[in-house]
């Protein structure tokens, strides 16, 4: 992949996104009459690895998965023939930046608790209430909102240009910080009817895909950040020199080094798993939150250590280590903490109360 624009504001984030679009990086596993590649899940990881370590952008990387996990695919496997052809093209294109809308402020991972509201009128679907930290909102052309209709939680579609619809930028987190986040606050929102996506009901069954989808596959870019991290801790343990030896003949330094690659190798194992599943068109509900609670809990470690092997030129505000280990603190929480995932893996082991 040739050069990403720089690393900036809203609308730098905009233009990288829109750069990696352009190059076709959005269309993997997705069929060509879908208008995709008609490649594999397997394509679609080695990809995404590719770019983490040629842009080392967690929030570009974030930003993309929430973009395909939670808008395309969704679109591709629930929406219908007119939703496809209306807005597949342009969100594969990347004329369209898109994203979903969960989590709302009262409810956190609970989705039970949430409390977005669709009306049916007579004039469309009338929605009100509020979401928060969603991935991509400043930036979105639009969403796929989950609200209750009928009390039954149903997926829709909202353009950030709909009368009653704020896609707001903020509040500022620290992590992922290149992925544009924001609230979504919608006030008497109207849209058109067929603007629903799937049944009303099928919320449940939507939104557990595409977390599964998004937890199974968004450690595919994050992979590649840890590669060069690995390969930038190796090399200052090389070149440092500590009472004559490099430092990588210190038995404490060597150790982390060899757990450091030990969790990246064990990452990509996964990584490989869950695309060898869904390539053969079999479930990834468990192998998805294995993936995504090992991944992030070894991305915060590595990166942890990391930052001690550097020492404190791992501090220096040019470095980006610490920047990475804000990073690793939001991982564990994107697309559902790592205590939900051990949930979820208690729940299919007949030990646990369910999950999201």
């Amino acid at each position: 992949m040739n050069a990403l624009p720089p690393i900036g504001d809203i609308q730098a984030s905009k233009q990288r996104f829109i750069y990696c679009a352009q190059q076709g990086l959005l269309k993997h596993a997705i069929s060509q009459d879908m208008g995709g590649h008609g490649d594999s899940f397997t394509d679609l990881v080695n990809t995404h690895k590719s770019l983490g370590l040629s842009c080392l952008d967690n929030g570009l990387i974030l930003s993309i998965n929430a973009h395909l996990w939670g808008a395309v695919f969704p679109l591709i496997n629930y929406g219908n023939k007119v939703q496809q052809q209306s807005y597949l093209p342009k969100l594969l294109s990347g004329e369209y930046i898109a994203g979903h809308a969960i989590t709302e402020p009262q409810a956190g991972s609970d989705i039970n608790a949430l409390e977005m509201a669709a009306q049916s009128t007579d004039k469309g679907l009338l929605l009100n209430g509020h979401k928060r930290f969603i991935t991509n909102t400043p930036i979105a052309n639009l969403l796929i909102v989950y609200a209750r209709l009928e009390g039954k939680l149903s997926a829709f579609i909202v353009h950030e240009e709909d009368i009653g619809a704020k896609f707001l930028n903020g509040p500022e987190v620290s992590g992922c910080v290149t992925a544009t986040m924001g609230d979504v606050v919608l006030e008497n929102c109207l849209i058109p009817l067929d603007r629903q996506v799937g049944k009303t009901g099928a919320g449940n069954m939507m939104l557990q895909q595409a977390l599964e989808l998004e937890r199974a596959f968004i450690f595919a870019g994050i992979y590649g950040v840890m590669s060069w991290q690995l390969t930038s801790v190796i090399k200052h343990s090389r070149q440092r020199r500590v009472n004559g030896s490099h430092l990588g003949k210190n038995q404490a330094i060597s150790h982390k080094i060899a757990e450091m690659k030990l969790r990246l190798d064990t990452i990509n194992l996964w990584l490989n798993e869950c695309a060898r599943l869904k390539d053969n068109n079999k479930r990834i509900t468990l192998a998805s939150a294995q993936t995504k609670l090992f991944a992030a809990e070894a991305f915060l470690q590595s990166s942890l250590d990391a930052v001690q092997i550097l020492g404190s030129s791992g501090l220096l505000a040019e470095s980006s280590m610490t920047t990475i280990v804000n990073d690793a603190l939001a991982s564990r929480l994107f697309s559902g903490s790592s205590e939900i995932q051990k949930n979820i893996i208690s729940a299919l082991l007949g030990t646990g109360e369910g999950y999201i």
